[in-house]
């Protein structure tokens, strides 16, 4: 079950180098989103440390939003997800592959950009940190439920419109408990609290999300 796991997420890295402006397309969003702010509050730095971590937050949800409309549209389209339920391995490995693949194409390098974009917000070398750890731990979550949405729309017309109206609903948690952890580094409270939330809620998603994307693909496919 690892290698099958390991050759679904190599298949879908390499699809995706070989489709660049669709994983840049994201991290320019992120940027443009993120950078804008500063722009239109102003230039005071209360005011923008204080906004700073639900700005971050906000604009990485909306991101990931972006690239899950091609999470199962391609392999669709040729014909592979349908090899994909016939196979006797479980379809719900293979689901979890093209999450984690998912992911790394489009929710670690948010990661990575985010401590650069908050540099804009004035935020302590502290809050940073914990920006990270969170969406370290938030954004695979926005990644499995959203493959939810994504197995339920898929085929449709207008679902990239229907997937945000699903999604983005669940994901509230993530962005509340995220955007907490960060509010509560800036203001000398715990931040174990949240995070350990964050932590909670991945290992949920991470249990329960690969079967249920499993069978929304199966009913999309009836």
């Amino acid at each position: 079950m690892f290698s099958l796991l390991v050759l679904v997420i190599r298949r879908d890295l390499v699809l995706a180098m070989r489709r660049r402006a669709d994983v840049l397309t994201t991290l320019i969003f992120f940027v443009m989103v993120v950078s804008l702010f500063p722009l239109g509050v102003g230039p005071e730095m209360e005011m923008l440390r204080k906004m700073a971590p639900g700005v971050l937050w906000v604009a990485a949800l909306l991101s990931s939003m972006l690239s899950l409309v091609r999470l199962f549209s391609a392999d669709y389209i040729d014909g592979t997800l349908e090899q994909m339920m016939l196979s006797p391995q479980s379809l719900s490995m293979l689901v979890l592959g093209k999450m984690v693949a998912h992911w790394m194409v489009s929710g670690l390098p948010l990661v990575l950009m985010a401590p650069v974009l908050g540099l804009q917000f004035d935020m302590s070398a502290q809050a940073l940190g914990v920006l990270i750890i969170g969406l370290l731990l938030g954004t695979p979550v926005l990644s499995m439920v959203g493959a939810i949405g994504a197995g339920l729309t898929l085929g449709l017309r207008g679902g990239g419109v229907l997937l945000s109206l699903l999604v983005l609903p669940l994901c509230i948690p993530v962005l509340i408990f995220g955007a907490g952890a960060v509010d509560a580094a800036t203001s000398g409270l715990a931040v174990s609290p949240h995070l350990s939330l964050l932590g909670a809620l991945m290992l949920l998603a991470l249990a329960f999300t690969p079967w249920v994307t499993a069978q929304a693909l199966r009913i999309s496919m009836e």
